[in-house]
């Protein structure tokens, strides 16, 4: 099992560290999303658990990897990855496109019969057998950037920058076109309860897609609703913590 002390695992940032938390949370990023944008989120969590933000690749301490465009190869690498990490209690928070990431992770600890996570917390993404009809990811690149500007969660002035521009837009590009492709079988289920966070002004994701997850456990199910958009969660992190850590062990 991994020691606290380091991660050399590059799917992986661990902020705080901790041998003796009674569980683990696994932070699954939104698209052109990285792990750093929830330090937030981890250090709110850090009292009550062990937590693990995924750093998908072709972005920070990853930029020099190649971009993946698939939420299956996604989950395939890291359902690989977090067996090792299953010595605890495990749950699995996705943001936006990490909350198909999340599931499709989780579906795969069910498949094989593997321990995996106790529950799943989706936030802001559609119910995964809705699908997208959105071709965000074939844009030209001013209009690519134009739509991320729109959701908010990014600071524009990146756009604005050349030499940033450039170092962003592969993973943005890879990150929608996965979520964007990415196909579920209407019944496809977990049986791990699930809940499911919502932003009431959002329009990429509605309270209404959102509560649609209800339909993909056989477990129990409860959504919650925040004032905000698609990024609600960007001032709220002791909120969505204390969500998820009323969970943790439960």
């Amino acid at each position: 099992m991994p020691s606290s002390a380091a991660v050399d695992n590059p799917w992986f940032r661990r902020f705080n560290p901790s041998d003796s938390a009674p569980a683990r949370v696994v932070i699954f990023p939104h698209a052109g999303g990285s792990a750093s944008y929830y330090l937030e989120h981890s250090n709110a969590l850090a009292p009550h658990a062990d937590v693990l933000a995924v750093q998908y690749p072709g972005r920070q301490n990853r930029i020099a990897e190649p971009t993946v465009g698939s939420v299956a190869e996604l989950a395939d690498e890291l359902y690989r990855e977090l067996r090792d990490w299953a010595d605890r209690p495990l749950v699995f928070f996705g943001h936006s496109m990490g909350s198909a990431v999340a599931f499709e992770t989780a579906r795969r600890f069910e498949r094989d019969g593997v321990r995996g996570p106790d529950r799943l917390f989706v936030s802001a993404g559609r119910a995964p057998s809705l699908g997208r009809d959105a071709n965000i990811h074939q844009l030209p690149d001013d209009e690519l950037l134009a739509e991320i500007a729109a959701l908010g969660g990014t600071d524009e002035r990146v756009f604005t920058i050349p030499a940033l521009r450039e170092l962003i837009l592969p993973s943005l590009r890879a990150d929608y076109t996965a979520i964007e492709t990415y196909r579920c079988a209407p019944d496809a289920t977990v049986s791990l309860p699930i809940t499911a966070l919502a932003g009431e002004g959002d329009t990429s994701a509605t309270v209404d897609q959102v509560g649609q997850w209800e339909r993909h456990t056989t477990g129990s199910f409860d959504l919650r609703v925040f004032p905000g958009g698609h990024f609600y969660l960007a001032d709220r992190a002791a909120a969505v913590a204390e969500v998820i850590t009323a969970h943790l062990g439960g």
